[in-house]
């Protein structure tokens, strides 16, 4: 059974959610009794197949809908609405195509910068676009981006606001093979950097290996936590390193997965 820790970033406890369904009939059950803790600094994978819950448990962590019982916890603090404190970062970026590299990135902090902190948000801007690998590109516009680009920049604008979390649903998904592999390594050298708290869904269980420092296996039927495995297997991870095949057997087990 996982465990809660006093020290933890994300609390999850006995958190269950279901959906009422018309004509009298039983509930859907979405999640059941998901207890979960992830400590600052983390990054936690969680795989699972469709319809296990994913995308419902970053929704109820970021604030979109609450859980029909049970409760979750950011830094201590119950999580009932939306804050800039986690924000979530989704399959198909969603930047704004009238906005160049730049502005796209500054968007946030314009909202919340006084004026007499302008400066302050300029430089914090092309500190992202250096941290990124963005620097040179301030002046394209989406459609002059490649996909993995635009996805930088969309990471690159949720960590503008400083959150202690970001929340990860099926980032690369969308991308074509290389630039997921590329996307990948991008995404670890940023959480070096910034030392962020990051939950990340995905369906791919080697790039779940590669990634995370604990993954979450999720399973449908119930929609529950079924298994949560250490990664521990010195990074940089290989796709054909033969600790990853032998944990992406595992894992694909316990997914009833044939490889």
């Amino acid at each position: 059974m996982p465990t809660v820790t006093d020290d933890s970033l994300i609390r999850v406890a006995n958190l269950s959610m279901s959906y009422e369904r018309k004509r009298g009939r039983e509930p859907t059950s979405v999640l059941q009794n998901i207890t979960l803790s992830v400590d600052r600094g983390e990054l936690v994978c969680i795989i699972g197949p469709s319809g296990c819950g994913k995308s419902t448990l970053l929704s109820v962590l970021a604030g979109y809908i609450k859980p029909t019982s049970g409760e979750a916890r950011i830094n201590g603090k119950l999580v009932e609405e939306p804050g800039s404190d986690r924000l979530m970062v989704f399959q198909n970026p969603t930047l704004f195509p009238w906005y160049n590299t730049r502005e796209n990135i500054a968007f946030g902090l314009r909202l919340r910068a006084h004026r007499d902190k302008r400066a302050t948000a300029d430089q914090t801007v092309t500190s992202l676009l250096k941290l990124a690998g963005l620097t040179g590109f301030e002046g394209h516009y989406v459609h002059e981006l490649s996909g993995g680009m635009r996805q930088r920049v969309e990471i690159a604008r949720a960590l503008a606001l400083d959150p202690d979390l970001l929340l990860m649903d099926e980032p690369f998904g969308a991308l074509d093979a290389l630039t997921r592999l590329g996307m990948q390594k991008e995404l670890l050298r940023i959480w070096r950097e910034t030392n962020k708290t990051i939950l990340f869904v995905t369906h791919d269980i080697v790039e779940a290996i590669v990634l995370a420092d604990r993954i979450v296996v999720m399973d449908a039927r119930p929609a529950r936590i079924k298994e949560i495995i250490n990664v521990d297997i010195a990074r940089p991870r290989h796709h054909n390193d033969p600790a990853v095949t032998e944990l992406e057997r595992r894992i694909a087990r316990l997914l009833h997965v044939n490889l």
